[in-house]
């Protein structure tokens, strides 16, 4: 008898140990697994009350399918709420609240993420989810799900940092504008580059919420100083107010959701002015951030949000939008200043008249592979991102280019021939 309980209370030791490396929270048919026609997308949410049209948007891009929610703390306050409270048909909602890497790289856990149409990251703290969800099987499954499966995923205040290519971790704790300003190396400022999702459009973007409530302005341009310092490009950002929300879908325009004019609800998009002399005249450890360039530093497209969501900013040229207004942003010797402004009206490159052509490509959009038929002999191929960044890739003996490790977006194909040179702009689906 004392064997058999031993024996029962050791299973339950283990039961319980396991159960706690996530807790699982059901709503609706989350049973059967549905095949639907959805859509991909990023859905990007200011972190206080949820936008409701945007949420709207976010479930009609699943077409009836299954969501699930990851989060590192709180419970299953997103289940009803996707379910039944919006009035949008979709067939269940599972909310893991993930309390360690096992919980992420559980395979039930993984499974689902594999199974659903839509993944909503909470908020709470984004260092749990970088700690919880990077290089590991979770990372793996998460841009599977982005860039092979291409469901729609989205996030409010920490869930919404994470979504850049490039992010502000919170490792050491958040970081004030102030302190960021002063000393751009301070241990709070902590940036990850390119190592966790890969998200359609979000290419050299870095993300922030919560943007006039706290005063984040200041801190997000310390962020892009930060990129282009180290890594010696320009830099990108897109951030939102509390209860705004920016949804960008297949074709890669920015629409803002929120309630303007009523409130002061806004979306802004960053950039380092495309100038030739671009990186922070003086980004030091220790020393105040000096990123001015003639009051000119980082262009800022500042959109107001409604709930119709027609206001909105085209990411395939950073350049194009409807319904806003583009500001100077700059840092001098730590102290932040904004201004009216113009559009930059940067031309990453220039596509050549094509009456005189290279060469064909087709399939344009492509997926897989960019056939190129030679219309004269090509002694050069390049490709470049929409930021100007070359892309290496090799053209075999049948004249194509295989583009899998591609990530979604809008690319320029640069081909030369001895007397020619051809740009086209080329979009990954």
């Amino acid at each position: 008898m004392m064997l058999k309980k031993i024996t029962l209370l050791f299973l339950f030791i283990i039961q319980f140990t396991f159960s706690q490396n996530y807790v699982e929270y059901k709503t609706g048919n989350t049973e059967t697994d549905v095949a639907t026609n959805h859509k991909s997308g990023v859905c990007l949410m200011g972190g206080r009350g949820e936008q409701s049209d945007a949420m709207k948007w976010f479930l009609n891009q699943t077409d009836g399918g299954d969501v699930v929610v990851l989060r590192a703390s709180g419970s299953d306050g997103y289940n009803d709420y996707f379910y039944s409270d919006l009035g949008v048909t979709i067939n269940s909602v599972t909310t893991f609240v993930i309390n360690n890497v096992a919980g992420a790289t559980d395979a039930y856990v993984l499974q689902k993420v594999a199974s659903a149409e839509a993944i909503w990251f909470a908020g709470g703290d984004q260092y749990d989810y970088v700690r919880f969800f990077k290089d590991n099987d979770m990372e793996t499954a998460l841009n599977n799900f982005i860039n092979v499966k291409k469901g729609v995923i989205g996030g409010t205040s920490a869930g919404m940092a994470i979504l850049g290519t490039s992010y502000f971790s919170a490792q050491n704790g958040t970081v004030t504008s102030a302190v960021a300003q002063a000393n751009p190396y301070h241990p709070r400022v902590t940036l990850g580059y390119d190592d966790f999702l890969k998200v359609p459009f979000m290419n050299d973007v870095i993300t922030d919420t919560h943007y006039d409530d706290r005063d984040q302005n200041g801190r997000h341009t310390v962020f892009l100083a930060r990129f282009v310092k180290d890594k010696n490009k320009r830099a990108f950002g897109i951030a939102a107010n509390e209860y705004t929300a920016i949804c960008v879908g297949e074709d890669g325009k920015a629409y803002v959701y929120g309630e303007h004019p009523k409130y002061q609800e806004y979306a802004y998009f960053l950039q380092a002015n495309c100038i030739a002399n671009f990186a922070p005249e003086n980004s030091t450890d220790g020393n105040p951030l000096n990123w001015n360039r003639g009051g000119e530093a980082v262009k800022v497209y500042k959109v107001p949000g409604t709930e119709s969501g027609t206001n909105y900013f085209d990411l395939n040229d950073w350049q194009t939008g409807n319904g806003g207004a583009w500001q100077n942003w700059s840092v001098a010797n730590g102290f932040f200043t904004k201004v009216s402004g113009t559009n930059p009206k940067c031309s990453t490159l220039s596509i050549e008249n094509n009456v005189d052509c290279v060469a064909k490509v087709y399939p344009n959009p492509f997926d897989e592979s960019i056939q190129i038929e030679a219309l004269e002999e090509i002694i050069k191929t390049e490709l470049y991102d929409i930021t100007g960044k070359l892309i290496p890739v090799r053209v075999d003996k049948n004249n194509v280019i295989s583009t899998l490790t591609l990530t979604s977006g809008v690319y320029y194909l640069k081909l030369k021939s001895a007397l020619k040179t051809q740009t086209l702009k080329v979009v990954k689906e």
